[in-house]
């Protein structure tokens, strides 16, 4: 008779679990839809006031009598587009015909055609349309924010993660500002860390199969993905062989169709500039932009064709190819003549990159050195590394494969240049979640309330059970 009222007492708590479990999951779908919708409707907001500016004619083209030409950097992608509709290709990013190019990846240029295919080129509904996508784009960060944040952390810091990438500035006035592959490559990225993180104990082919494309497609979208490539199948490889479930043909048949996937476009960049171009030809002309005579500001745009008309008429006399070379000569003659002086631009960039400081003191302006954009970059950026240090103490392993972005995808732009958050971007997610982390641990002194990750078998440490249950019953 006891063991019957055990057995029955054991399938009740299985139930009462299972319950407790769907309905969990229930609330996180809700709270999920409400996060993307509320972000959907913020940007799309500040949109009806910001898309204006990207519709001015003279950003595409430039004005007779300037001996420098008009700033018509940033649209690069929506002349390769247009390009694309008419006919030509694939080329002609600045405001001349300049032949075929690689100067971007195909991913966006060929989905931007496809909105000016429908709304036509350069017109008001085809930049209503782009910044629309945008906008969906990063509002839907929120849903693989969310359940990474849930795998590491617990439910309570993924609701907390959620909600702050729905009102961060950044996100919101990007979307908002770009019409380039930044917003894409961020949801990509993103989808890509939580991906890696679904795949610790996974070895079926399907599923390898799916992650090989989903890098294909990052990659050709924005090609600095590839960065933490390497760290995030390395942390898999390990924690599949410690687990025991390592199995090398889903990981050979992941890079297949990853190379399958590039190889096309490597072949055509590469036959375009008669040596070998991974995915991108224009590195040297990146290195000069950050490493002028000027610096004054993170990027000296008027060392580029978009820029600067003198430039412009280069690249046409020269062509692409032999354009970018010679930028590549000189990017490694100024990196040979001044190692210092690099370091120290470095350096620079570094600071910038989590503070947004360029000049001391920051200036009282709404550029992107000001004083507004330094207090938000360094606010978020202070409470990411505050979370660092709380996930380091609390929940290591977890943490582990969300610091390889954040550690390995700025260290081209540290070297290059930086811009108006467009290059930090695709990482803020992380940020998010660890500035969650840091608000968490900023409330609670311990880690009350953060629960298991659910993968993963874990032994409270003495107390901390009974914690858990206090702050439930609370």
């Amino acid at each position: 008779m006891d063991e019957s009222f055990a057995a029955q007492n054991s399938g009740s708590s299985e139930l009462m679990a299972l319950s407790r479990a769907h309905e969990e999951h229930r609330r996180m779908v809700v709270s999920m839809c409400a996060m993307v919708a509320v972000a959907l409707i913020i940007r799309l907001v500040v949109m009806r006031f910001a898309y204006a500016n990207l519709l001015d004619p003279a950003r595409d083209h430039y004005l007779p009598g300037w001996e420098n030409g008009h700033i018509t950097f940033g649209r690069e992608y929506e002349r390769i587009a247009k390009s694309i509709i008419s006919g030509q290709g694939f080329s002609s990013p600045y405001p001349y015909p300049t032949g075929p190019t690689a100067l971007v990846g195909p991913v966006y240029g060929y989905l931007l055609a496809g909105i000016f295919k429908l709304f036509g080129a350069l017109t008001t509904a085809s930049t209503l349309a782009a910044l629309t996508l945008n906008n969906l784009f990063s509002s839907l960060i929120c849903v693989p924010i969310v359940l990474i944040a849930r795998r590491a952390f617990g439910t309570k810091i993924a609701m907390w993660s959620g909600w702050v990438w729905v009102i961060y500035p950044h996100a919101i006035a990007g979307s908002n500002s770009w019409v380039w592959d930044t917003v894409l490559g961020t949801l990509l990225l993103t989808l890509l860390v939580l991906y890696t993180l679904k795949l610790e104990h996974v070895n079926k082919y399907l599923a390898w199969l799916g992650y090989g494309l989903l890098w294909t497609i990052a990659a050709l979208t924005n090609a600095n993905s590839l960065s933490v490539l390497p760290f995030f199948g390395g942390w898999i490889f390990f924690r599949q062989w410690k687990s025991g479930v390592l199995r090398l043909g889903p990981i050979v048949a992941a890079s297949l169709i990853f190379l399958a996937g590039v190889t096309p476009w490597i072949y055509r960049s590469s036959q375009l500039y008669g040596r070998f171009v991974a995915f991108r030809g224009n590195f040297g002309l990146e290195v000069v932009v950050g490493n002028s005579s000027d610096t004054s500001e993170p990027s000296n745009w008027n060392e580029t064709p978009g820029s600067n008309l003198a430039q412009l008429q280069e690249f046409v006399r020269l062509g692409e190819p032999a354009y970018m070379a010679e930028k590549q000569r000189e990017a490694t003659q100024v990196i040979k003549e001044r190692p210092l002086w690099f370091a120290g631009q470095s350096l620079r960039r570094i600071l910038y990159t989590w503070t947004n400081i360029w000049n001391f003191p920051p200036r009282w302006n709404f550029e992107d050195s000001g004083l507004p954009a330094v207090l938000v970059y360094s606010i978020f950026s202070a409470l990411a590394f505050t979370g660092l240090r709380w996930a380091y103490l609390n929940r290591r392993e977890q943490s582990i494969p969300l610091l390889f972005p954040l550690i390995f995808f700025p260290v081209v732009y540290y070297i290059t240049h930086q811009d108006d958050g467009r290059f930090r971007h695709p990482i803020d997610p992380i940020v998010m979640i660890f500035a969650a982390c840091g608000l968490h641990s900023l409330f609670f002194r311990s880690d009350v309330g953060v629960q298991p990750a659910s993968n993963e078998k874990y032994e409270p440490r003495e107390g901390e059970a009974e914690r858990w249950a206090e702050d439930t019953v609370r």
